[in-house]
């Protein structure tokens, strides 16, 4: 995709960076300033208050999307009552539409038709006579290498972060957890996977339910957060160059 070393080494010191934050923060003394991260990561100073100056962040924030609000909030509904998979864009009085439903993720702070437009964008949904209805099981924007490009990296960061948490012993252990299988054919590699995407499924909604109330309850002081995650990935060996490398 073109990445070169200098973009591999701009992203290093952004780590380093970061995790240099997280460990004088840790101390208790608060935000570093130039001179700590510089001595901490060995980073020269100028290098480093560019990038403390450097505000512009390359991809979007996938945690406070109204698009995203808006959607899972949809999904909810739609659970419970399969009818408003197909909602009217507006409607008078108290009948469900998307107009309300936006207006309840965004909490009132993004207009319903730019939420809209970007779930078109993302082919997330579709639009007919006056309603729009669900086109995705999942808030997964497939149609935007960017927006997925951040799921990726925040979904990656937390399941290493629950991981190295366990390996350190920093608090009790977190559920991470994997079950594998070889010597076995790509369609029973299929079979599993749709039982996991059936399960997991069932599980999303009730997550997203207790999650949901969770925040609705919340008051200013709440500052946790909290990612549930699963993956599958299958392939036959036969064909992944690294086995076959191997073999030579």
């Amino acid at each position: 995709m073109g990445l070169k070393y200098p973009h591999l080494e701009e992203i290093l010191r952004d780590m380093m960076l970061d995790e240099a934050r997280r460990a004088w923060r840790a101390r208790g003394v608060g935000e570093p300033n130039i001179s700590q991260l510089s001595i901490t990561t060995g980073i020269n100073r100028k290098a480093v208050t560019a990038k403390v100056r450097q505000l512009v962040d390359p991809l979007p924030d996938t945690d406070v999307s109204a698009a995203a609000r808006t959607f899972t909030r949809w999904l909810k509904i739609a659970s419970a009552k399969p009818e408003y998979r197909r909602l009217p864009i507006v409607a008078e009085g108290r009948r469900q539409s998307f107009e309300r439903l936006a207006r309840e993720g965004s909490r009132g702070n993004v207009h319903h038709r730019t939420i809209l437009d970007e779930l078109l964008r993302l082919d997330m949904v579709t639009q007919s006579d006056g309603h729009v209805e669900l086109h995705a099981d999942g808030f997964v924007p497939a149609a935007d290498l960017q927006t997925m490009l951040a799921f990726l990296g925040d979904n990656s960061r937390d399941h290493l972060l629950a991981a190295v948490s366990n390996i350190l012993e920093e608090r009790p252990p977190m559920l991470e957890r994997a079950v594998y299988a070889s010597g076995v054919t790509m369609q029973d590699c299929d079979d599993v996977h749709q039982l996991v995407k059936q399960r997991w499924s069932k599980l999303h909604l009730e997550l997203t339910k207790v999650m949901t109330h969770a925040v609705e309850k919340a008051d200013d002081s709440a500052s946790a957060r909290i990612r549930v995650g699963i993956y599958t990935y299958y392939e036959d060996a036969r064909e992944d160059p690294r086995a076959i490398e191997g073999k030579r």
